[in-house]
Protein backbone atom coordinates (compact mmCIF):
# COMPACT_ATOMS: atom_id res chain seq x y z
CA UNK A 1 0.00 0.00 0.00
CA UNK A 2 2.66 2.19 0.59
CA UNK A 3 4.70 1.70 -2.12
CA UNK A 4 1.51 2.52 -4.32
CA UNK A 5 0.77 6.03 -2.50
CA UNK A 6 4.67 7.00 -3.31
CA UNK A 7 4.34 5.80 -6.71
CA UNK A 8 1.35 8.24 -7.34
CA UNK A 9 3.23 10.89 -5.95
CA UNK A 10 5.89 10.80 -8.30
CA UNK A 11 3.53 10.15 -10.89
CA UNK A 12 1.78 13.57 -9.72
CA UNK A 13 5.23 15.07 -9.28
CA UNK A 14 6.31 13.82 -13.04
CA UNK A 15 2.85 15.25 -14.26
CA UNK A 16 3.31 18.88 -12.76
CA UNK A 17 6.70 19.05 -14.13
CA UNK A 18 5.64 17.82 -18.16
CA UNK A 19 2.76 20.17 -17.38
CA UNK A 20 5.31 23.37 -16.47
CA UNK A 21 7.52 22.76 -19.59
CA UNK A 22 4.66 22.34 -21.80
CA UNK A 23 3.51 26.25 -20.40
CA UNK A 24 6.86 27.39 -21.26
CA UNK A 25 7.32 26.24 -25.00
CA UNK A 26 5.71 28.67 -27.16
CA UNK A 27 4.02 27.25 -29.67
CA UNK A 28 5.65 27.93 -33.05
CA UNK A 29 3.07 27.64 -35.89
CA UNK A 30 5.15 25.42 -38.36
CA UNK A 31 4.07 24.71 -42.42
CA UNK A 32 4.77 22.98 -45.43
CA UNK A 33 6.17 25.13 -48.05
CA UNK A 34 6.50 24.37 -51.54
CA UNK A 35 9.62 25.94 -53.51
CA UNK A 36 9.99 25.76 -57.71
CA UNK A 37 13.41 26.63 -58.79
CA UNK A 38 14.00 28.07 -62.42
CA UNK A 39 15.43 25.53 -64.81
CA UNK A 40 15.12 22.60 -61.50
CA UNK A 41 12.95 19.12 -62.57
CA UNK A 42 10.51 19.36 -59.45
CA UNK A 43 10.18 21.54 -56.13
CA UNK A 44 11.43 21.47 -52.75
CA UNK A 45 9.40 20.83 -50.04
CA UNK A 46 9.88 21.29 -46.32
CA UNK A 47 8.78 22.86 -42.76
CA UNK A 48 9.74 25.88 -41.76
CA UNK A 49 8.09 28.40 -39.05
CA UNK A 50 5.84 31.12 -39.07
CA UNK A 51 8.59 33.58 -37.96
CA UNK A 52 11.53 32.40 -40.57
CA UNK A 53 13.08 35.19 -42.06
CA UNK A 54 13.19 34.69 -46.10
CA UNK A 55 17.00 35.07 -46.19
CA UNK A 56 16.77 31.79 -43.84
CA UNK A 57 14.54 29.47 -45.98
CA UNK A 58 16.57 30.46 -49.08
CA UNK A 59 19.65 29.47 -47.19
CA UNK A 60 17.87 25.72 -46.31
CA UNK A 61 16.52 25.41 -49.95
CA UNK A 62 19.92 26.22 -51.18
CA UNK A 63 21.47 23.67 -49.30
CA UNK A 64 18.84 20.97 -49.43
CA UNK A 65 19.16 21.55 -53.27
CA UNK A 66 23.05 20.92 -53.05
CA UNK A 67 22.61 18.05 -50.64
CA UNK A 68 19.96 15.85 -53.32
CA UNK A 69 22.46 17.24 -55.72
CA UNK A 70 20.08 18.38 -58.48
CA UNK A 71 21.09 20.45 -61.49
CA UNK A 72 21.84 22.86 -62.85
CA UNK A 73 24.21 23.55 -59.90
CA UNK A 74 22.90 26.88 -58.16
CA UNK A 75 25.55 27.53 -55.48
CA UNK A 76 25.32 27.92 -51.38
CA UNK A 77 25.40 32.18 -51.59
CA UNK A 78 21.64 33.28 -50.40
CA UNK A 79 22.19 36.58 -51.83
CA UNK A 80 22.51 35.77 -55.21
CA UNK A 81 18.90 34.61 -55.15
CA UNK A 82 15.11 36.17 -54.77
CA UNK A 83 12.01 34.58 -53.76
CA UNK A 84 9.07 35.70 -55.24
CA UNK A 85 5.67 34.38 -54.09
CA UNK A 86 4.48 32.09 -56.84
CA UNK A 87 0.47 32.47 -57.06
CA UNK A 88 1.10 36.66 -57.46
CA UNK A 89 2.99 38.47 -59.73
CA UNK A 90 4.57 40.72 -57.01
CA UNK A 91 7.99 42.17 -56.31
CA UNK A 92 10.30 39.53 -54.82
CA UNK A 93 9.90 39.26 -50.89
CA UNK A 94 12.36 41.03 -48.67
CA UNK A 95 15.19 39.31 -47.35
CA UNK A 96 14.46 40.36 -43.74
CA UNK A 97 10.59 39.19 -44.32
CA UNK A 98 9.31 36.89 -42.62
CA UNK A 99 7.85 33.58 -44.73
CA UNK A 100 4.81 33.45 -42.86
CA UNK A 101 3.63 37.50 -43.49
CA UNK A 102 2.38 36.57 -47.11
CA UNK A 103 0.12 33.61 -46.09
CA UNK A 104 1.16 31.50 -48.84
CA UNK A 105 3.27 28.54 -49.62
CA UNK A 106 4.29 28.13 -52.80
CA UNK A 107 7.30 30.09 -53.82
CA UNK A 108 9.84 30.18 -56.54
CA UNK A 109 13.31 30.40 -56.15
CA UNK A 110 15.34 32.33 -59.15
CA UNK A 111 18.78 33.77 -59.46
CA UNK A 112 18.84 37.67 -59.70
CA UNK A 113 19.56 39.50 -62.07
CA UNK A 114 23.66 40.82 -63.13
CA UNK A 115 23.77 44.24 -64.13
CA UNK A 116 25.61 44.64 -66.62
CA UNK A 117 29.04 47.30 -65.59
CA UNK A 118 29.00 49.15 -69.23
CA UNK A 119 26.15 50.37 -70.44
CA UNK A 120 25.25 49.37 -74.76
CA UNK A 121 26.33 52.45 -76.17
CA UNK A 122 29.77 52.71 -74.08
CA UNK A 123 29.77 49.02 -75.26
CA UNK A 124 29.35 49.52 -78.69
CA UNK A 125 32.39 52.49 -78.64
CA UNK A 126 34.91 50.12 -77.48
CA UNK A 127 33.85 47.46 -80.04
CA UNK A 128 34.59 50.33 -82.06
CA UNK A 129 37.79 51.44 -81.43
CA UNK A 130 39.30 48.64 -82.47
CA UNK A 131 38.35 49.65 -86.35
CA UNK A 132 37.85 53.07 -85.81
CA UNK A 133 40.74 54.40 -86.75
CA UNK A 134 40.82 52.74 -90.36
CA UNK A 135 37.17 54.20 -90.45
CA UNK A 136 38.59 57.78 -89.87
CA UNK A 137 41.55 57.26 -92.40
CA UNK A 138 38.51 56.24 -95.15
CA UNK A 139 36.52 59.39 -94.24
CA UNK A 140 39.46 61.74 -94.46
CA UNK A 141 41.38 60.88 -97.21
CA UNK A 142 38.75 59.21 -99.24
CA UNK A 143 40.47 55.92 -99.75
CA UNK A 144 40.11 52.26 -98.59
CA UNK A 145 43.06 50.78 -96.36
CA UNK A 146 42.63 47.34 -96.86
CA UNK A 147 43.00 45.25 -93.58
CA UNK A 148 44.59 41.70 -93.53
Amino acid sequence: MMKRIVHEKMMQQMNKKKGNEKKNIVNKSRFLIIINVLGSAGPLRFLVNEDDLVAAVIDVALKSYAREGRLPVLGLDPNKFLLHCANAGSDALSPREKIGSQGVRNFVLCKKQVQRQMSEARSEIITQKGSGWKAWLNKSFSFKILSQ
